[in-house]
């Protein structure tokens, strides 16, 4: 009986009919190095979910809480009825007592060819209107510092979660694999400190480096102990090459072990920073005119002007996400005029700076620049001249990275108290970003404790409405 049902094949014949073969292990192969690249370095980049709009985050955090209703949402009604009584119910939970409508000390100009209005406090921030989209429909859920300034970092008031920058850290990597992929200059230690910027139970490679904090001058912020003059790199690399094959070793006899991973990773990069950061914490390089702009050369503007210009250093230089902090001054229960007045001007021209500087340089198309407190303040007054927390209406702006200019998106009622039209939750804002940057919140997940878990825990809609 004759068993062969096909004749016999030349080599060209089997060539041609096996070569899809041949793809397929070739793409198998790339998936097994880029598998493999993960594993070795945690921080190498990985593909969004979809095309994004932005690459990389700043992220400019204003503690305390600023007035929506003094800075970027325009109220003539308050304005008109002014020193009369609220005429409707405040919130059932409040921080303290408020009395009778307030109207904010200062103008609302229309700027830009959008004609966005923006309190006169911010006349260099105002420059840039056209480039900015106002989320006046901003609400959260709790009215204490703490608690509120944890859930817009990490999307829950109550628990141990996983940083906003740590989340899109874990999801995209980031593009310069000498650098941290998250970086907070001076960040603040009160009202949940760490928390702020960990990774919780994410690999704790994906945690924020903090560059200095909130009580140390801008200009002495630096990454400690990145240079070492007693020992060469050829022999610190032999010294590393050791304990990673000691620890290895060890792994390969009690099992995988996270914290050691990571261990080992912060040794590699910490060895890798040493020819890199020194050069970017180091402005000298930066011109007169450029230091100038940014308020270098001016007592009130130095400190947070060096943040902004050290958050575009690191932005070019490829780091995912970059948090500057100006810390915990806008919690105006009282001495609303001078207080924010005073803070305005140690930010406005900084970030009006900023925002100028990454249009020109071509960065801001691809870079998400976000503006905003832990929640915003109430219409009534204080005493005589204060406002309380208000975490039921406020705005935070968002510019570049794929956002609509010159866009004023939803609105509080008409004295800002309530967030009314388009509402705008924190899970909606961070599912926003994320998709801004390519990815889905629904599929960027972590199993910890027995479920999935994710920045906006099981909500979050992306307002598509602000988006180019």
């Amino acid at each position: 009986m004759n068993f062969n049902l096909h004749p016999e094949l030349s080599r060209r014949e089997m060539l041609k009919s096996s070569g899809i073969g041949f793809g397929s292990l070739a793409l198998a192969g790339l998936f097994h190095e880029e598998k493999a690249q993960a594993a070795q370095n945690p921080l190498s980049q990985k593909k969004p979910h979809f095309t994004p709009r932005a690459k990389r985050v700043i992220f400019m955090f204003m503690h305390g809480g600023p007035s929506q209703v003094d800075t970027f949402d325009y109220k003539p009604r308050l304005e008109k009825d002014d020193g009369k009584p609220l005429p409707f119910a405040k919130p059932r939970v409040v921080s303290s007592k408020t009395s009778k409508l307030l109207r904010s000390p200062w103008k609302f100009p229309r700027c830009g060819e959008s004609g966005l209005p923006i309190s006169e406090l911010f006349p260099h921030i105002s420059k840039s209107a056209d480039e900015m989209c106002l989320i006046n429909s901003m609400w959260c859920s709790n009215s204490r510092h703490g608690s509120a300034l944890l859930e817009l970092h990490t999307g829950s008031d109550t628990f141990v979660r996983p940083s906003m920058g740590s989340w899109i850290t874990y999801g995209l990597g980031t593009e310069n694999q000498d650098l941290p992929g998250f970086i907070t200059i001076c960040p603040t230690l009160g009202h949940g400190g760490v928390n702020a910027w960990s990774s919780a139970f994410l690999p704790a490679v994906y945690q924020g480096t903090a560059v200095g904090y909130a009580s140390v001058p801008a200009d002495k912020a630096k990454i400690p102990f990145i240079e070492n003059k007693d020992t060469s790199q050829k022999i610190q690399r032999m010294e590393l090459d050791l304990l990673r094959e000691m620890n290895r070793q060890h792994m390969r006899e009690t099992g995988p072990d996270d914290a050691l991973e990571a261990r080992i990773n912060s040794f590699e990069l910490a060895f890798r920073m040493q020819s890199t950061i020194p050069g970017i914490q180091d402005i000298s390089d930066e011109s007169k005119e450029t230091q100038k702009r940014y308020g270098l050369e001016n007592r009130k503007t130095h400190n947070f002007g060096r943040q902004c210009l050290m958050a575009r250093r690191f932005a070019e230089k490829g780091v995912r996400f970059i948090q500057v902090t100006h810390s915990y001054k806008w919690d105006q229960h009282g001495n609303l005029k001078k207080g924010h007045a005073n803070n305005a001007l140690e930010v406005d021209q900084p970030i009006g700076a900023l925002l100028k500087d990454l249009k020109q340089r071509g960065l801001l198309e691809d870079t998400l620049v976000i503006w905003g407190g832990e929640f915003g303040r109430t219409p009534t007054g204080q005493g005589r001249d204060g406002r309380d927390h208000n975490p039921q209406g406020y705005t935070i702006w968002l510019a570049g990275g794929g956002v609509t200019g010159g866009l004023r998106y939803g609105a509080t009622d008409d004295y800002g108290y309530y967030a009314v039209k388009d509402k705008v939750h924190l899970h909606d804002l961070h599912a926003t970003i994320l998709y801004l940057l390519g990815m889905d919140h629904l599929k960027l997940t972590y199993k910890f404790a027995g479920r999935d878990f994710r920045l906006t825990d099981i909500a979050g809609e992306v307002v598509h409405d602000i988006v180019v």
